[in-house]
């Protein structure tokens, strides 16, 4: 058992056993051994690969996005541009090239919000042109006025803000429950008489859970993000502003255990090496769109990632790279563009989904329909 294994050991032996929420936020934000505070999971070295790493062309057509929404709101108040979990700030160097590009007096503050200190280091590496992609300074405008780097949102200083978040709200801590005889009964991380990590149930029926679904039915109740997606609404509705998710999940409702980790670039047992592979849950759309609704804020979408990045023009952008490409340069666009949009049930284009939220009185957003 791996070393933040044998604390959550300790810690069921001596309190009895814990949430799955609780054991995400252990396996991968443990001050010690939690997986996204001591290394950075990104690329073929690491256990996953995100969209910003596979194209420059997904961080430029966000930041076409950025600019536009930016082109709307008063440069007076200052606006912000935040991103949430940047990785290596792949993603963000690229944006903050194309919004150079599109809007070359546009005024805003960096702010990154990131809790790693590996991949705090590898965003400023990035973002000052040293990052292992290579593609130039990212250029951030006027000295002192980015990035900043904080811990959580709460942090992050008060005025309109565009929002980023891509492959972000997966990772957020979920709650399960399993339909029983007796009720909804959530499911936990328990002990086995060998004393490994096991799956259970709580012994009594959740009383707040009255979905109807046939017994052996899983339902996943994203409570983290629902917060955080409460918190921004609140504050796109006060101050201004919008929110761009981007991530894999499911538009509708639905029942389903979507709980996986993920080491090497495989999927993996969740319960076999805490704090040494990613955690993550499929996000739930509808979900996170009622709970934005709900605090005022207007939701667009969300559409499949296909639709929204050839709405942007992805197309356009990968023709206008290859031309003087080489011919091996040109195929690796049109691969590039082929994953980014594949719209196979398991494709990147299909199952991640794009959905803003934003301040009542912004308007239409490029990319997304109107709500």
């Amino acid at each position: 058992m791996t070393p933040l294994g044998e604390e959550i050991a300790l810690l069921i032996r001596q309190t009895g056993p814990i949430g799955i929420d609780r054991y995400m936020s252990l396996c991968l934000g443990h001050p010690v051994h939690g997986y996204y505070r001591t290394r950075d999971p990104l690329g073929r070295r690491g256990d996953f690969t995100t969209a910003p790493e596979i194209s420059q062309m997904f961080g430029e057509l966000i930041g076409l996005w950025a600019a536009s929404v930016l082109g709307r709101i008063d440069p007076a108040g200052r606006p912000l541009l935040v991103e949430l979990g940047p990785g290596r700030g792949t993603l963000m160097a690229d944006a903050l090239r194309a919004i150079g590009a599109a809007a070359p007096g546009a005024a805003f503050d960096l702010h990154l919000v990131e809790t790693s200190p590996p991949l705090r280091a590898a965003q400023a590496a990035t973002l000052a042109g040293r990052g292992p992609e290579g593609r130039g300074p990212a250029g951030l405008g006027p000295p002192g006025r980015g990035p900043t780097w904080h811990d959580g949102l709460d942090a992050v200083p008060d005025g309109p803000a565009i929002v980023i978040a891509n492959e972000f709200f997966d990772c957020l801590p979920v709650r399960q429950f399993a339909r029983t005889g007796r009720g909804w009964c959530e499911r936990l991380v328990g002990l086995s008489p060998e004393g490994t990590l096991r799956f259970g149930l709580a012994p009594d029926p959740e009383p707040g859970i009255a979905a109807e679904a046939p017994e052996g039915a899983l339902l996943t109740l994203p409570s983290a993000a629902l917060e955080v997606v409460r918190a921004l609404a609140a504050r796109l509705v006060r101050s201004g502003g919008a929110l761009l998710l981007i991530d894999y999940g499911h538009a509708g409702p639905g029942f389903g255990d979507t709980l996986q980790a993920l080491a090497r670039h495989r999927f993996a047992d969740p319960l076999a090496a805490p704090g040494e592979a990613d955690l993550t849950a499929h996000v739930d759309f509808a979900a996170l769109a009622l709970a934005a609704r709900g605090a005022g804020a207007r939701v667009h979408g969300p559409v499949e990632q296909r639709d929204f990045l050839l709405a942007l023009g992805l197309t356009a952008r990968a023709e206008r790279l290859k031309r003087g490409a080489s011919p091996a340069q040109a195929a690796a666009i049109d691969a590039a563009v082929s994953r980014l949009t594949d719209p196979a049930a398991t494709g990147m284009g299909r199952l991640f989904k794009v959905m803003a939220v934003s301040a009542p009185d912004l308007g239409p957003l490029p990319g997304l329909p109107e709500p």
